[in-house]
């Protein structure tokens, strides 16, 4: 499981299907109606044994937020817990035991919070449409603690959503002088394998209310084609949110790394991108 997180909505799973119900709540739906869909819609999930326990955790916290928390699924939520079935997942997937006495006191605190009455259903929210920061083919720019240029190229722009959407791939760029276009067409995508990363590829989709607040200086150099059209996928598995910032921290870690350590042998490069059969992650 990489890094492990204990909180309740440490996981991709979880977080899918929370903002899911909410963007439906948001949208009008009745509670019911987005519980039967989201259950209609992950089945897959429902019958994982080791993915199972979040689903139902995120549906029964966002219903307990609306105030109408279903009681079969509040019984559900129970017996995983109380049977101590969600942390025999836990040691399954070889979970330290430290971490599973938290995991342990938290989900204690989730049931007591669930049988606990929530004073006042949660607002819908009034939709704010955003913009992506970047324009599709974009080649980004950044200084590298060590003067270098980094680079990364800007894949795909989702416009007018709540997130303001652009997909981006961090190049191997780490060059003296600036850059050129043609320099990031010949470039491969960075493979993450300092620290814990097992030679993950650094793509991922960043929202445009994360970039603002970026403390990194960076440069549009200019645009190349990218023929592919690549559709959003939450469950990806890809990291959200990602920055400029991030991509920065995570070159310079890499370069830093790969002084003393091999290059990591998985490879993609940008034309591999860029061309019309694209490169299917998710």
């Amino acid at each position: 499981m990489g890094a492990w997180g204990t909180a309740i909505s440490s996981n991709d799973t979880y977080a899918d299907i929370y903002v899911e119900f909410f963007n439906l709540y948001n949208d009008g739906l009745d509670v019911t109606e987005i519980s039967k869909k989201l259950i209609a819609d992950n089945q897959e999930t429902i019958y994982d044994t080791d993915d199972c326990n979040n689903f139902w955790f995120a549906l029964a916290k966002a219903q307990w937020e609306c105030k109408q928390l279903d009681k079969d699924i509040f019984n559900r939520v129970k017996k995983g817990i109380e049977t101590g079935a969600d942390l025999e997942v836990w040691r399954q997937l070889e979970a330290d035991e430290k971490d599973i006495k938290k995991r342990k006191a938290i989900l204690k605190k989730f049931l007591t919070d669930l049988q606990t009455e929530k004073p006042k259903a949660k607002s819908r929210k009034k939709k704010i449409i955003r913009q992506p920061i970047f324009e599709k083919g974009d080649c980004v720019i950044f200084e590298l603690e060590n003067k270098n240029y980094g680079g990364a190229i800007v894949l795909e722009a989702i416009k007018d959503t709540e997130l303001g959407l652009n997909l981006i791939a961090l190049t191997r760029i780490n060059s003296k002088v600036k850059p050129l276009l043609i320099d990031f067409e010949n470039s491969e995508i960075l493979t993450k394998s300092f620290a814990n990363w097992k030679n993950e590829i650094e793509i991922g989709w960043c929202y445009a209310i994360g970039i603002k607040t970026d403390k990194t200086e960076y440069e549009v150099l200019g645009k190349i084609k990218v023929d592919f059209n690549y559709p959003v996928n939450v469950g990806s598995g890809y990291y959200f949110n990602g920055t400029i910032d991030k991509m920065k921290e995570y070159a310079q870690n890499q370069f830093e790394y790969e002084k003393d350590n091999p290059k990591p042998p998985k490879k993609l490069t940008v034309k591999e991108l860029i061309k019309k059969k694209g490169w299917k992650f998710w």
